[in-house]
Parts: structure tokens; C-alpha cells; sequence
């Protein structure tokens, strides 16, 4: 592979031995792929080299002005013992998306790929075995650039790095408890919230401790301008059951497009639902659960995969979804996403890719 060097470390760490302990994120593998750019020299000497610290200007630009940007993906051990990714080029093609909107030079999405499935190959042995767990794989650019000013930054450096990882959730397949955040935003139209900008979960983070200190997973977002119409929780795109309507909010700019989410719309209308992207107001849902005609909800996204929900709080009202536990819709989709993944079940997307 043209520029593309591997040094492989000489301190191999120990590799968990309880897979059903792995959580999420806690846990790094041995290797990862770092490459910088310079202002004209371009993208130069990627390496996949031993995971170890970074060294940053006190003045680099990421740390003043957050310009960072990143990708969730995973890749799963199949049951015919092949490494698999899901939809690994749409992942690259949203990565272009913000590197374009945070104004980072752009990458080669090919040599992006070429040079993931290098390093998911070097690490194999970390790809955990059981059901219900992969390897996350975090891509990310960052400006380093020695200088204070608002302006781009003239240096950047662009990494992987890879985490065995479980549920993302404690609950695992179980129904999640969302709050309806009713004061803070998280994203306008014009703004960042189409792309994975680092600064947009900064600024989640308060509705998020105060969810938490209620006894809520995650925090569902409304739209920044009228304060009334869904947008998404802050790790999921989200999906509602109405009647016999699937509804998910439009992407209206503010939204981030989930490759999840996407897939999840191709194969309910592979399966013949009534699917729509549209505006939803937090009335409208509120009123489909009082009247029992919400039977459905649930979030979808890289690192939860499909997660049900099954209570839901805004303002000082609660309300159940459905009878509060996992739907049929939700089931389904879960087991056939996960199917594809893991390899059990046929692919006809053609959305698995093979790691050779």
C-alpha cells in the first residue's frame, strides 16, 4: 500500500479475557493509524504504529477552537471467522461531509478504507468473539497547528484508533429511558449538527448530566428555533411507530444522517412499511401515547445498533411507549441488522464488507 508503514509494538498489552465485562470504550488495542498534514506538503507518512500518547502544542487550534471532527464504526468477527465492517464507505463519504463543513483538507476515502482494513488486521486478535460485541473503530482529525486565531489551521493530524467494546448501553436490548430536553439546544439549521463535530456533544453534555441525575439514559432533542418538532437523541437517530406510519424527523440540516438510520429506512421499505420522513412535533408524539396509538420507539446508530425505548419524560409529564417493552418493528430490525453483521443472516444489500 503506497505510503503506508507499519510498526508493530514491541509491548504487546494483555487482551481482555471476560468479554461480557468489555463495556464500551474502556478498552484499547495495541495499535494505531496516525498520519499529519502539512500546508503544502498535503496528507503524508500514515503509520500504523503502538497506541500510545500524542504530543500538542499548548496553542494548538483543536484545543481553542474545537476544530475536530470524527466517525463511529465497528467491525465484527463473523460466525465463518472473517472480519466484517458495515457500510464502511458511507461512513467515509459523511467523514468527507464534515471534513468539508469544518473546513479539514480532505482525505482519499479509498486510502482511508485500504488503510483501516490494514490496521484491523494487525490487531485482529483484539476483535472480540461473542454475540453482541465488536470492534469500535473511532476515526478522527484534529488541528494542531502551533497558533491562536479563528481561522483554519495549516497542520492536522488524522487517526484510528480501536476499541473492543460491548452494549453501548447498560441495558443492552432492553427499553431505554429518554428525557425530552426542553431548554438547551443542541443544533440549528446552518449549524454542525448534519456532521460528527466534536463541539456538538460538548455542548450536550448539560442536558445530559441533568438527564442522568433523573434517572435518564439520554436526552431527545427538539428543534433549536420553535422549540417543538424531535429531532434526535444525542448518540441515535429516532424512529416512532404511530398507528401503522414509521416515522423518523426529516433531514432537515440539523440532523446528523446515520448510516443506521438510513438502513433501517431501506429495509423497512424493503419489508413493505409505511415509512415517512417528516416533522414531528413533541405534541403530536405525546398525544399518539395518550391515545395508545404509539406503539413503537427507538433509536438507531453505529454504536447502539437499534435501541427500544420505553419511557419517555418532558416537562413535568412521563409517558410509556407502547406496553414499555421492546416492539416487534424494533425486534426485527435489530436481529436483521445484526444478522447481517455477524453473518447469519443473508446480506442482499450487498452491505457487509470483508476485511481481506
Amino acid at each position: 500500500m503506497n505510503n503506508l508503514t507499519i510498526e508493530r509494538t514491541t509491548a504487546p498489552k494483555a487482551k481482555p479475557t471476560d468479554e461480557s465485562q468489555l463495556g464500551f470504550g474502556q478498552v484499547f488495542s495495541d495499535h494505531m493509524l496516525i498520519m499529519p498534514y502539512n500546508k503544502g506538503k498535503g496528507w503524508h507518512d500514515a503509520k500504523i504504529q503502538a497506541y500510545q500518547p500524542i504530543s500538542l502544542w499548548p496553542a494548538a487550534s483543536v484545543l481553542h477552537y474545537s476544530q475536530s471532527i470524527f466517525e463511529g464504526m465497528k467491525a465484527y468477527r463473523a460466525v465463518d471467522g472473517t472480519i466484517r465492517m458495515f457500510r464502511p464507505t458511507e461512513n467515509f463519504k459523511r467523514f468527507a461531509t464534515s471534513c468539508d463543513r469544518m473546513c479539514v483538507p480532505q482525505l482519499d476515502q479509498q486510502f482511508e478504507l485500504d488503510s483501516l482494513c490494514e490496521l484491523l488486521k494487525v490487531d485482529q486478535d483484539w476483535i472480540p468473539r461473542a454475540r453482541g460485541t465488536s470492534m469500535y473503530i473511532r476515526p478522527f482529525v484534529i488541528a494542531c497547528k502551533n497558533f491562536l486565531g479563528v481561522h483554519p489551521a495549516d497542520d492536522y493530524l488524522y487517526m484510528v484508533i480501536l476499541s473492543p467494546s460491548g452494549a453501548y448501553y447498560k441495558e443492552g436490548l432492553n427499553p431505554v429511558k429518554i428525557y425530552v430536553e426542553p431548554r438547551y439546544v443542541r443544533s440549528v439549521r446552518g449549524g454542525t449538527g448534519m456532521i460528527k463535530a466534536g463541539a456538538n456533544y460538548a455542548q450536550s453534555l448539560k442536558a445530559q448530566e441533568e438527564a442522568e441525575a433523573q434517572g435518564y439514559t439520554q436526552v431527545l432533542w427538539l428543534d433549536g428555533v420553535e422549540r417543538k418538532y424531535i429531532e434526535e437523541v444525542g448518540s441515535m437517530n429516532v424512529f416512532f411507530v404511530i398507528g401503522d406510519e414509521v416515522v423518523t424527523p426529516e433531514l432537515s440540516g440539523s440532523i446528523l444522517p446515520g448510516i443506521t438510520r438510513k438502513s433501517a429506512i431501506e429495509l423497512l421499505k424493503y419489508w413493505g412499511y409505511k415509512v415517512s420522513e417528516r416533522r414531528l412535533s413533541i405534541d403530536e408524539l405525546e398525544a399518539a401515547a395518550r391515545s395508545g396509538n404509539l406503539r413503537e420507539a427507538f433509536g438507531t446508530g453505529t454504536a447502539a445498533v437499534v435501541s427500544p425505548i420505553g419511557h419517555m419524560k418532558y416537562g413535568e409529564d412521563t409517558f410509556i411507549v407502547g406496553d414499555g417493552n421492546i416492539g416487534a418493528i424494533t425486534q426485527k430490525l435489530y436481529d436483521e441488522i445484526t444478522g447481517i453483521q455477524y453473518g447469519t443472516l443473508p446480506d442482499p444489500f450487498g452491505w457487509s464488507y470483508i476485511v481481506k
